[in-house]
């Protein structure tokens, strides 16, 4: 793909007001298109004045009307003086934030602009079918129709669902009648899990899936034990099957752990947009921490797998964008597999115990992500429509503190967080901590497996809102471009493998400056490198076509404020087959590690 753009200059655009110097391999130029910036601030914990939403409760009920004296923030320690302090209560608040610009957006012009409440909490609804079983789900969606019967007006919820992917229902809305539609609709209808091997598999923490797992392997003793202290000899068919299929659990164990992580990174890359508090509210039927040994195995130790780092790093992710995760335990009341109908062989004490550790090591799990977020976990309840309920209401109720840490040097470090309230019996929920880091740098806690353009191109994934951006998609013929002189030959890395029709459409990309992460020179020049990626798919979701390059950005002085006005515009040319396709658009700040996408529908007519 960089040969591609390397012989082909990334031309133009049609409105030539203010000239931006940027510098590539191939010297690229752009252009500013005249286009008033996006009116997001974007707080983030890297940043001097540090924000904590804290949630104060008194036997599980809200508590309002504190005032600043009562409270106490510390970081690593030391006393904090507080910046700004506010009350937030629960309230409808019409969703009218960034509606007029979206219907002012010019014809075949899209945006990742998110649309939200001005003001309060905002709540997300995860469904996750990844992680839980068909009977489970469908227990779910009962219990959700039930709460959205009875929900507050004017509470605020987006709806997400994940199996295979993320896949966004629909975004932020206070119209109950369409969220109780779409819950009796296809889209959050229960589908079994390709990595759960049965409906009594939950837990996922144990590489024991079936009766033939609970039978003893092959016994260590004198006569099979070798010089390295393991079994040398060969298990008995029995042992061998059980062995194969705690592996393969396992192996599908790992998948929807990482599947998991990432759902949840790209969440928090959606919502980063947004400011405010947001209320996760993740319904699913397990919640993998780590893969235990099984004793009753021929290899008891080879399963062996830990996440808490990765965890650690996805809780960090969540919490600069301000989101509070709430854990919502999709099962119910649980009970031992030995009262379950289904089990067909009695487990033994050894099972019984590994099941038991495996149940407190899931809540374990919630338990340690709703705490760092600063969120509630709920589990061994099956009034599951008043846990949503409690969360949505819990995290609509919240005190905002800001203040400018007395450790001022930003050196990348971790820095606890802790506040303290005057008053007994008074629980605290907020996040625990933030790393110091400078403007245009990556925390040390950012997951570094995590390829930013990679997950903002995947199709069908929710937007990401950590860049704003507007792209004008339109055919190289179009009016719009008359006087632009559109490159010839191949325009896409498999524009060579497509057959039949090709259509050939051009991208109008325009950045405000205000949402990348930019350097300064010495002499004032702000420097900064992007990446912008077009992929298409087809209709059955094939990628047919892409393009990527990278920019070094170099503005002027003299340019900025200009710049900063009109934004940065550039062309990006790629070749459609003709039906109906999709193009997923990113933008990628290689510097911060921030990204933004979006996707649209191209129909491309037969020639």
């Amino acid at each position: 793909m960089r040969s591609f753009l390397s012989s082909f200059t990334i031309f133009f655009a049609f409105l030539f007001t203010t000239v931006l110097a940027v510098t590539c391999a191939q010297a690229q130029g752009l252009t500013a298109q005249s286009a008033p910036p996006p009116p997001v601030t974007v707080l983030q914990a890297n940043a001097n004045l540090v924000l904590v939403d804290v949630v104060v409760t008194d036997h599980g009920n809200a508590v309002h009307g504190l005032d600043q004296s009562k409270f106490e923030i510390l970081e690593d320690g030391k006393d904090q003086k507080i910046f700004s302090f506010d009350e937030h209560q629960p309230g409808g608040a019409p969703i009218s934030a960034n509606e007029a610009e979206l219907q002012q957006l010019p014809l075949h012009t899209y945006t990742n602009l998110p649309v939200y409440p001005e003001q309060g909490a905002v709540n997300v609804l995860l469904l996750d079918a990844l992680n839980t079983p068909s009977n489970d789900q469908l227990r779910v969606r009962q219990e959700m129709i039930k709460y959205l019967a009875q929900v507050n007006p004017g509470t605020t919820l987006a709806v997400f669902t994940l199996s295979s992917k993320l896949l966004m229902v629909t975004g932020f809305t206070t119209d109950v009648a369409s969220l109780a539609k779409l819950m009796n609709g296809s889209k959050t209808a229960s589908q079994p899990s390709a990595l759960l091997e049965s409906p009594t598999m939950t837990s996922g923490l144990t590489s024991t899936s079936s009766p033939l797992a609970a039978q003893p392997a092959t016994p260590v003793s004198a006569s099979n034990i070798g010089s390295g202290g393991v079994t040398n000899g060969p298990m008995n068919a029995a042992a061998a099957l059980s062995q194969f299929e705690a592996d393969t659990s396992t192996y599908q164990t790992d998948l929807r752990v990482r599947m998991t992580l990432q759902a949840l990174q790209q969440l928090a890359a959606y919502l980063s947009g947004i400011p405010g508090r947001k209320n996760l509210i993740w319904v699913s039927g397990s919640f993998p921490l780590s893969i235990l040994p099984d004793s009753s195995q021929f290899s008891p130790f080879g399963a062996i797998a830990d996440y808490r780092d990765q965890v650690e790093k996805t809780t960090e992710m969540l919490t600069q964008s301000r989101v509070a995760v709430y854990p919502v335990d999709g099962r119910g009341l649980m009970l031992p597999s030995m009262f379950n109908a289904s089990t067909r062989t009695a487990p033994g004490n050894g099972a019984m115990m590994q099941e038991k550790e495996g149940m407190y090591q899931e809540q374990g799990t919630m338990d340690q992500i709703a705490d760092q977020t600063g969120g509630h976990a709920y589990y061994e309840t099956n009034e599951l429509k008043e846990a949503v309920a409690n969360a949505v209401e819990s995290g609509a109720s919240y005190y905002t503190i800001s203040y400018v840490p007395s450790a001022a040097k930003l050196n990348g470090e971790y820095r606890k967080i802790q506040v303290r309230v005057d008053g007994h019996d008074l629980k605290l929920a907020f996040r625990h901590g933030y790393y110091a880091d400078g403007p245009g740098k990556r925390a040390p806690g950012a997951p570094k497996h995590m390829n930013q353009t990679v997950d903002g191109s995947l199709h069908g994934a929710p937007p990401t809102t950590q860049i704003i951006f507007k792209a004008q998609v339109l055919d190289a013929n179009d009016p719009l471009l008359q006087g632009v002189k559109v490159p010839i030959g191949p325009a896409g890395e498999l524009s060579a493998t497509l057959k039949g029709p090709v259509d050939r459409y051009v991208v109008n990309f325009t950045l405000s400056p205000a949402t990348l992460a930019l350097g300064t020179e010495p002499d004032g020049t702000r420097t900064g490198k992007i990446e912008l990626a077009l992929i298409a798919y087809n209709a059955g979701g094939d990628r047919v076509n892409y393009v990527d390059h990278q920019f070094q950005l170099a503005i002027k002085p003299e340019q900025f404020e200009r710049v900063a006005a009109k934004g940065i515009t550039v062309l990006v040319p790629i070749d459609l087959p003709a039906g109906d396709n999709s193009l997923r658009i990113a933008v990628n700040d290689l510097n911060a590690g921030r990204t933004g996408s979006l996707e649209v529908p191209v129909t491309v007519a037969a020639k």
